[in-house]
Protein backbone atom coordinates (compact mmCIF):
# COMPACT_ATOMS: atom_id res chain seq x y z
CA UNK A 1 0.00 0.00 0.00
CA UNK A 2 1.31 3.31 -0.75
CA UNK A 3 0.13 6.59 0.76
CA UNK A 4 0.81 10.17 -1.30
CA UNK A 5 0.51 13.43 -0.22
CA UNK A 6 0.59 16.46 -2.25
CA UNK A 7 1.40 19.96 -1.26
CA UNK A 8 3.31 23.37 -2.80
CA UNK A 9 -0.22 24.43 -4.50
CA UNK A 10 -1.61 27.77 -4.38
CA UNK A 11 -2.30 31.39 -5.54
CA UNK A 12 0.29 32.93 -8.65
CA UNK A 13 0.10 35.09 -11.33
CA UNK A 14 0.48 34.47 -14.69
CA UNK A 15 4.30 33.87 -15.74
CA UNK A 16 5.27 32.82 -12.20
CA UNK A 17 6.55 29.64 -11.14
CA UNK A 18 5.38 26.96 -7.89
CA UNK A 19 6.85 23.80 -7.38
CA UNK A 20 4.82 20.73 -6.40
CA UNK A 21 5.67 18.20 -4.71
CA UNK A 22 3.92 14.46 -3.68
CA UNK A 23 5.16 12.69 -0.41
CA UNK A 24 4.58 8.68 -0.84
CA UNK A 25 4.66 6.42 2.59
CA UNK A 26 4.85 2.88 2.17
CA UNK A 27 7.68 0.76 0.87
CA UNK A 28 8.51 0.00 -2.42
CA UNK A 29 8.43 3.51 -3.42
CA UNK A 30 11.46 3.85 -5.85
CA UNK A 31 10.34 1.29 -7.98
CA UNK A 32 7.23 2.89 -9.01
CA UNK A 33 6.59 4.75 -12.03
CA UNK A 34 4.83 8.35 -11.19
CA UNK A 35 2.48 10.97 -12.80
CA UNK A 36 0.93 14.31 -12.60
CA UNK A 37 -2.37 14.60 -13.42
CA UNK A 38 -4.81 17.93 -13.33
CA UNK A 39 -8.08 18.66 -13.31
CA UNK A 40 -9.72 21.77 -14.17
CA UNK A 41 -13.56 22.94 -13.02
CA UNK A 42 -15.93 20.85 -15.37
CA UNK A 43 -13.88 19.26 -17.12
CA UNK A 44 -11.80 15.53 -17.28
CA UNK A 45 -8.87 14.67 -15.59
CA UNK A 46 -5.65 14.98 -17.54
CA UNK A 47 -2.55 13.74 -17.93
CA UNK A 48 0.46 16.19 -17.25
CA UNK A 49 3.90 14.30 -16.85
CA UNK A 50 4.68 11.09 -16.00
CA UNK A 51 8.62 9.43 -14.68
CA UNK A 52 9.89 6.09 -14.66
CA UNK A 53 11.07 4.32 -11.63
CA UNK A 54 14.69 5.44 -11.66
CA UNK A 55 13.99 9.08 -13.54
CA UNK A 56 15.69 7.77 -16.68
CA UNK A 57 12.74 8.37 -19.07
CA UNK A 58 9.88 11.57 -18.60
CA UNK A 59 6.93 12.45 -20.55
CA UNK A 60 4.86 15.54 -20.60
CA UNK A 61 1.65 16.81 -22.21
CA UNK A 62 2.26 18.79 -25.13
CA UNK A 63 1.04 22.27 -23.00
CA UNK A 64 3.53 22.15 -20.61
CA UNK A 65 6.60 20.70 -22.37
CA UNK A 66 9.37 23.67 -22.02
CA UNK A 67 7.24 24.84 -18.77
CA UNK A 68 7.40 22.10 -16.60
CA UNK A 69 9.80 19.53 -15.10
CA UNK A 70 9.00 16.28 -13.52
CA UNK A 71 11.91 15.01 -11.71
CA UNK A 72 12.02 12.70 -8.17
CA UNK A 73 14.15 11.83 -5.23
CA UNK A 74 13.94 8.16 -4.22
CA UNK A 75 15.76 8.59 -1.18
CA UNK A 76 13.32 11.26 0.23
CA UNK A 77 10.63 9.25 -1.47
CA UNK A 78 9.51 12.46 -3.08
CA UNK A 79 8.24 13.31 -6.96
CA UNK A 80 8.18 16.68 -7.79
CA UNK A 81 6.77 19.37 -10.25
CA UNK A 82 8.08 22.27 -11.42
CA UNK A 83 6.04 24.55 -12.80
CA UNK A 84 7.70 27.63 -14.58
CA UNK A 85 6.07 30.52 -16.79
CA UNK A 86 2.61 29.19 -15.72
CA UNK A 87 -0.57 30.82 -17.69
CA UNK A 88 -4.52 30.69 -16.29
CA UNK A 89 -4.84 27.72 -18.52
CA UNK A 90 -3.46 26.00 -16.00
CA UNK A 91 -5.24 26.35 -12.60
CA UNK A 92 -6.75 22.96 -11.70
CA UNK A 93 -6.54 20.37 -8.88
CA UNK A 94 -3.11 18.45 -9.19
CA UNK A 95 -2.99 15.18 -8.22
CA UNK A 96 0.12 12.91 -8.26
CA UNK A 97 -0.07 9.05 -8.89
CA UNK A 98 1.79 5.82 -8.86
CA UNK A 99 1.79 2.76 -10.63
CA UNK A 100 3.21 -0.38 -9.82
CA UNK A 101 4.46 -0.79 -13.31
CA UNK A 102 7.98 1.48 -12.97
CA UNK A 103 8.15 2.54 -16.72
CA UNK A 104 6.29 5.91 -17.58
CA UNK A 105 2.77 6.09 -18.47
CA UNK A 106 0.22 8.46 -19.31
CA UNK A 107 -2.89 6.11 -19.04
CA UNK A 108 -4.81 7.02 -15.97
CA UNK A 109 -6.37 3.16 -15.01
CA UNK A 110 -2.36 1.80 -14.70
CA UNK A 111 -1.81 4.04 -11.62
CA UNK A 112 -2.98 2.23 -8.44
CA UNK A 113 -2.41 4.92 -6.18
CA UNK A 114 -3.77 8.13 -6.53
CA UNK A 115 -3.38 11.64 -3.41
CA UNK A 116 -5.82 13.91 -2.23
CA UNK A 117 -4.69 16.43 -5.02
CA UNK A 118 -3.76 20.28 -4.52
CA UNK A 119 -5.22 23.70 -6.02
CA UNK A 120 -2.98 25.99 -8.24
CA UNK A 121 -4.59 28.69 -9.38
CA UNK A 122 -3.03 31.19 -11.62
CA UNK A 123 -4.18 34.43 -12.35
CA UNK A 124 -4.03 36.65 -15.20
Amino acid sequence: QVQLVESGGGLVQAGGSLRLSCAASGRSFSSYGMGWFRQAPGKEREFVAAISWDGSTTSYVDSVKGRFTISRENAKSTVYLRMNRLKPEDTAAYYCAATKYGTVTRVESIYDYWGQGTQVTVSS
